[in-house]
């Protein structure tokens, strides 16, 4: 049965989510996109015909939508007969839309953790901040809340749930591993909206490790990989919500998340941090002005939109699981490779933001279908990942698996 979807946000997670929806309408129906800026939901209608996305015959629109409010999202989730809500704007409206979808009945799926713009880099347990204290109600409502159904989140807590289910016996450790080898050609920008990029990495750096809370500063560890593709790559441990959500449902006791990033980048991050141009409390200018300099540098920052199209080079992103398989000691690498160029090519979006946008498609097809479809709040490891991983193989992003000298493609179980 057809599931018509409602689309929040306007960047390049979505521009991918939405011609993904459209080249699967036979199973997802008509597209709808909201944000407060209409003019880019309708640009990125406009992007779907014109590259004729449809599968079949169908249908997209575009809407104007403060998603903070929602008594508005409650209507135009209503106006549009919208049976799945995928959720790719800022974080800082998860829990309002999240409001919306349980008192419409609309399933939701979102691809990051919630954030309070008024907190930077809380402190664990993340979820339990905030989404899963909206477990009860969901169940109530028999609504299903998929969360975290981006990459990371989201793909490497399938290949998680993948690793315990049919690869250990014990799992000892998951290594987490996200690295862009990939080429933007401008001086400085970053991948996401800069504000939320930024408020991921000026605050403490929080890992699983022994079963508790480690803490560490941001650039205090570095650990270089040989991963596929991209070769050796130097990354650093960062704090991340798949941290939270998999070592608490899956009882791995350490479960760390390392972030790949040049030189380059560090040295004009620290200078932006000790300069106070990362911060969000206002300033005044001699002129009198009021202005928050985070919001500065974000507004004379490239929209990571704009990246696109002379993006170029790869990622590689997986889980470097450790443990016990009878009776042995195991490692095992589960990961993808996406291409900048290619995404660029299909769907008008950089590598960063397909790997992103692709798995939120595949989790709405597979609540339209009902094998997802679970009428309560699920992380994705709480979730069967074959279907989700076989069906991410045949939509635009195959797993591979490395152990020692093989390196294959994950088969598909049917």
């Amino acid at each position: 049965m057809k599931k018509n979807v409602l689309i929040i946000g306007a960047g390049g997670v979505a521009q991918v989510v939405a011609h993904k929806c459209a080249q699967n309408n036979d199973v997802l129906g008509d597209i709808h996109i909201a944000s407060r800026t209409l003019a880019k939901c309708q640009k990125m209608a406009q992007s779907v015909r014109d590259k004729n996305s449809f599968k079949t015959g169908g249908a997209i629109e575009a809407h104007q939508l403060d998603a903070m409010d929602v008594e508005a999202t409650k209507a135009l989730i209503k106006k549009t007969s919208a049976e799945i809500v995928i959720n790719v704007g800022s974080p800082f409206l998860n829990m309002s839309v999240m409001t919306a979808c349980i008192e419409t009945g609309a399933a939701y799926i979102d691809t990051a953790i919630h954030e309070d713009s008024a907190k930077v880099c809380e402190t664990p347990p993340w979820y339990a901040n905030y989404e899963w204290k909206r477990r009860e109600a969901c169940e109530k409502a028999g609504i299903t809340a998929i969360l975290g159904a981006g990459f990371d989140p989201g793909v490497v807590n399938a290949y998680a749930k993948l690793a315990v289910d049919d690869y250990f016996d014990r799992v000892d450790s998951i290594d987490i591993i996200d690295i862009n080898a990939g080429s933007h050609g401008r001086y400085f920008a970053t991948n996401f909206d800069p504000e939320i990029n930024f408020r991921e990495f000026t605050g403490r750096v929080w890992s699983w490790q022994d079963s508790k809370w480690t803490e560490n500063k941001m650039f205090e560890i570095r650990r270089d990989w040989d991963l596929p593709v991209v070769g050796t790559s130097q990354s650093y441990l960062t704090g991340h919500d798949e941290v939270h959500s998999i070592s608490q449902i899956l009882g791995v006791p350490n479960v760390r998340f390392w972030m790949g990033f040049g030189d380059h980048y560090i040295n004009v991050f620290t200078v932006l941090k000790n300069l106070g141009l990362l911060s969000e409390q206002p300033v005044t200018t001699a002129e009198g002005l009021e202005v928050v300099p985070l919001k500065v540098v974000k507004a004379v920052l490239p929209d990571p939109a704009s990246l696109a199209p002379n993006y170029s080079g790869k990622t590689c992103i997986g889980d470097l699981v450790k443990g016990m398989k009878d009776g042995k000691e195991r490692e095992v690498f589960i990961y993808n490779v996406a291409d900048h160029k290619e995404a660029f090519e299909e769907v008008g979006s950089q590598g960063i933001s397909y790997t992103a946008g692709v798995p939120a498609v595949a989790a709405a097809m597979l609540i339209a279908t009902g094998e997802w479809d679970v009428r309560k709040m699920a992380n994705i490891e709480e979730l069967p990942p074959r279907p989700f991983l076989d069906l991410l193989g045949r939509i635009g992003l195959p797993t591979r698996v490395r152990e020692g000298d093989r390196d294959e493609a994950l088969a598909p179980t049917t």
